[in-house]
């Protein structure tokens, strides 16, 4: 299931010509760092990921459509401004971080 969230997420971004710097799928949440264009907004990337995935991921597999919801309303976000992009980029790719 992580590895087609993976690909499901690609997927978005190459639709979309969105690069994805980094991915991380952990059991209970999802670190994503990623570069759009100025066009959408960040409500709108977040849809776009979590729509896509909930439909496939759910089609695909079926005890999935037990949960209520795949995803909570929820989202957290920063740019990447305050801190260089690679601090960024380790945090997601340490596997020790939680």
């Amino acid at each position: 299931m992580k590895l087609r969230c993976i690909e499901i997420f690609n997927s978005v971004a190459s639709d979309k010509k969105w690069v994805i710097k980094a991915l991380e799928v952990a059991p209970d949440h999802i670190h994503l760092l990623v570069e759009y264009d100025p066009f959408h907004s960040i409500s709108q990337v977040i849809k776009a990921f979590k729509g896509r995935s909930s439909r496939y991921l759910r089609q695909e597999f079926p005890a999935l459509m037990k949960l209520p919801s795949l995803w909570t309303n929820s989202y957290m976000f920063d740019t990447t401004g305050k801190i260089s992009t690679s601090v960024v980029l380790a945090y997601i790719n340490d596997p020790h971080h939680g």
